[in-house]
């Protein structure tokens, strides 16, 4: 990992610089070398010091801290605890992430079966739901429609046909049109 330690308005002690290195050792240790840099910004402003800690981990995670107190090692201890706390949060997500992922056996099987009439694959392991979303369903044309999932992030909208006042679903296709599902009679 790269460390970058900057002091404004003073210069840095050689125990200011291993009580730091000492301090994010012991705060980078869950990430198991996810580490990619961090900045120590250290400023003196009369009485007291401002330390800013921002450190940069894989996956593009930027941890961010700040403290003031009226001595270095206060402020850079603040700080640090911080970015700390913000390493735990983000490790337990990485290992949630980690529980929660395809087994490697059931990734390695290839397709899933077809579902039984009562709700289990053909294996008997029973389907579960991974994910739920409640969607606002709101009147309005094919064609705003259809210029609301061009513009959003979404790859498909539930909405009331105005003209119909039935439940229809636009969605985005592989080929870049969209897919008009409507219901029957």
């Amino acid at each position: 990992m790269r460390l970058e330690l900057t002091a404004r308005h003073f210069t840095i002690a050689p125990t200011l610089r291993t009580l730091v290195d000492a301090r994010l050792d012991r705060a980078l240790r869950p990430l198991n070398d996810s580490a990619v840099s961090a900045q120590v910004v250290i400023t003196r402003e009369k009485t007291r010091f401002q330390a800013e800690v921002t450190l940069h981990a894989r996956g593009e995670h930027f941890l961010h801290g700040e403290a003031t107190g009226l001595d270095a090692q206060v402020a850079i201890s603040a700080a640090i605890d911080k970015v700390e706390r913000q390493v735990e949060k983000l490790k337990s997500k990485w290992t949630e992430r980690k529980r929660k992922g395809v087994a490697a056996k059931a990734a390695a099987a290839g397709p899933a079966a077809p579902l039984a009439r009562d709700g289990r694959d053909d294996g008997g392991a029973p389907v579960r739901i991974i994910r739920q979303r409640r969607y606002a369903v709101k009147p309005m044309s094919v064609d705003e429609a259809a210029l609301e999932v061009g513009d959003g992030r979404d790859a498909f909208l539930v909405f009331r046909n105005a003209s119909t006042e039935k439940i229809n679903i636009l969605f985005r296709r592989a080929d870049g049109n969209l897919g008009l599902i409507e219901p029957e009679g």
